[in-house]
């Protein structure tokens, strides 16, 4: 594969002249829509021939039950596991499936080889993550029992292949009855013979504070579960001001704490599959931004006459325009920024990665994954 830049005055034509590949390759890799506009500063996806040596990685990707069922078989033969979000669960440890039927997700994963995995999340009658659930939870022999037996009938019953682990805003008193509640449903899954993950907020040092980082343990959870993912995403995010989502010299810093903590082959890079579009200026407690897909931004910047930017030191695009006198910036993910990340998961020799979320399609990720990777 080969990264193309978009300078003034190209087209999809005169790319396709220039690089030796094919318009219609131009056009399909990327998504772009009719008539092909293109934005100074795009990033392109351009198929030629690779002598790029592929490394072994497992892949994650999380979906809604309202997922397309296109936008899924398009997207699972990247996959070796998908994360179906979410089951919830009460303070007595009975299980709470999601709103929505998942069994055409669980059926299309296994049609395609991939492993269905049962995301267990604490979310409280608002939504929101419950730490008031989990610690009912995780202090409770009963309810932990009965939870984690819930569980395993789920799994056997319906055919899912594994159990992922989402707890947030864990209290700091919880963290080692957590790690032990991991290791708890860790033992009863690794007897059905598949394997529990835990995702983990992306700390730098083990004296991080805030709510997000005091319950989770990198040591403990490490420990107790078979596998991690890094939440190495959300440094932008839908309340705070613009940014990059997920900026390498950020992203770096996580990994190289989590290796202090534990091994790299139990490491998942978390990656993200959206950005978000901020009204400038940024007013905390009122600034709300909205969440995009990677083509749509690049659409957005096509529509408004935007050039694209990259930032050197975050590894991320960035753009803004004006709508209604108001100014936007835009921040998202491109194969560029993309790139760093699988480097950076080559460069640690990490187990792998996984997607939050895969909702919306963007088929040069998976083309440059390919490239880089041979998914286990």
């Amino acid at each position: 594969m080969k990264i193309y830049v978009v300078q003034p005055g190209d087209t999809v034509d005169s790319i396709a002249a220039s690089q030796n590949v094919s318009a219609q390759s131009i056009i399909y890799d990327n998504q772009l829509v009719y008539p092909f506009a293109l934005a100074i500063g795009q990033a392109l996806l351009l198929q030629n021939a690779s002598d790029t040596p592929s490394s072994p990685a497992y892949v994650g990707g999380y979906a809604y039950p309202f997922i397309s069922r296109w936008v899924l078989e398009q997207t699972l033969p990247n996959l070796s596991d998908l994360f179906i979000f979410s089951y919830g669960f009460t303070t007595e440890g009975e299980l709470i499936p999601p709103q929505l039927d998942d069994t055409f997700m669980i059926t299309t994963a296994k049609n395609y080889g991939v492993a269905p995995i049962l995301t267990l999340t604490p979310f409280g009658p608002d939504g929101q993550f419950s730490n008031y659930l989990i610690s009912e939870v995780v202090n409770s022999e009963t309810a932990k029992q009965r939870l984690i037996e819930n569980i395993t009938a789920q799994i056997t019953d319906r055919g899912f292949e594994g159990v992922d682990i989402d707890f947030e805003y864990i209290l700091p008193k919880d963290r080692i009855p957590f790690a032990d509640f991991v290791l708890d449903v860790r033992t009863a899954i690794n007897a059905l013979g598949y394997l529990v993950s835990v995702a983990l907020a992306p700390k730098t040092s083990d004296t991080q504070t805030g709510l997000l980082y005091e319950g989770k343990d990198y040591g403990l959870l490490g420990e107790a579960a078979d596998f991690v993912l890094l939440m190495t995403y959300e440094w932008g995010y839908t309340y705070g001001p613009a940014m990059a989502v997920a900026p390498i010299n950020k992203v770096r810093q996580v990994v190289e704490y989590a290796l202090t903590k534990i091994p790299a082959e139990k490491i998942h890079l978390g990656i993200p599959n959206y950005g978000y579009d901020w009204t400038l200026p940024y007013v905390r407690g009122s600034s709300k931004a909205t969440t995009i897909g990677n083509v749509e931004a690049v659409q957005i910047a096509i529509t408004r006459g935007a050039d694209i930017r990259f930032d050197e030191t975050a590894q991320s695009p960035y753009f803004n325009y004006v709508l209604d006198g108001a100014t936007h910036e835009v921040w998202f993910e491109d194969v560029r920024s993309l790139t760093a990340k699988f480097n950076l998961i080559k460069e640690y020799q990490l187990r792998g990665m996984s997607y939050w979320q895969i909702m919306q399609l963007f088929r040069a990720n998976w083309l440059l994954l390919d490239d880089m990777f041979t998914v286990q």
